[in-house]
């Protein structure tokens, strides 16, 4: 194992809470779609667990759905949030703002390549995951630079915290599928300098008393 060359940063990876569309199966992608009257309970519900953590700073995406979960969070250690365009989600293209099976209607070819090898597509008039990857590390490995030694939440979305996650882990983003990132979960990374860890993954018993259920999509 590499040894730490620094002070051990913590990462806590957010998804945010439930839209209308996450309910609904429709690809969100670049869409601000704020979070529905479950979201807002989630976010509640993990800002109340997230209380008593020594928090330095929290991140979002600027897209609401993350920046309400994200404003939970920061409202009980009062502090502000700060938004970074890197962490924005996947442009899905033409796909966004239509139902997975609708999708898989028009675009059969695509959407059987989505499913099978997600790295290979570049979505119509969007991105590619491998694109993403490179501006949300990138982003990443700021942070934890500028914030050594100290615990970041960071609030994104289903497909940058899986691509981040294949990226600590030295997966390529074939391996996305094999990632769940239910909505509200929370992932613990941290980093000693010069190495990786991934603490915890798809963490959800913070909303395990609410009655509504999660969804990976």
């Amino acid at each position: 194992m590499t040894a730490g060359t620094g002070p051990m940063t913590a990462i806590l990876l957010i998804r945010h809470g439930q839209t209308v569309w996450n309910k609904d199966a429709l690809f969100r992608g670049r869409a601000d779609i704020p979070l529905d009257e479950t979201g807002l309970r989630q976010a509640q519900a993990l800002a109340t667990a997230l209380q008593h953590e020594d928090i330095a700073r929290v991140i979002s995406s600027p897209l609401s759905r993350a920046l309400q979960t994200a404003t939970a969070i920061a409202d009980a250690h009062s502090l502000t949030v700060a938004t970074d365009e890197a962490f924005i989600d996947l442009d899905f293209g033409d796909w966004q703002g239509l139902q997975a099976a609708e999708v898989q209607k028009r675009y059969p070819e695509p959407y059987a390549l989505w499913r099978s090898r997600p790295r290979d597509i570049h979505f119509p008039r969007g991105e590619c995951l491998d694109e993403v990857a490179d501006r949300s590390f990138t982003a990443l490995t700021r942070l934890v630079a500028s914030h050594a030694g100290e615990t970041v939440a960071l609030v994104a979305h289903r497909v940058i915290n899986k691509v981040l996650i294949c990226r600590i882990l030295g997966l390529d983003t074939n391996h996305f599928w094999q990632i769940k990132q239910d909505t509200v979960c929370l992932n613990r990374l941290s980093f000693n300098g010069a190495l990786w860890v991934l603490d915890s993954l798809n963490d959800t018993s913070h909303i395990s008393h609410l009655a509504e259920a999660m969804t990976d999509f």
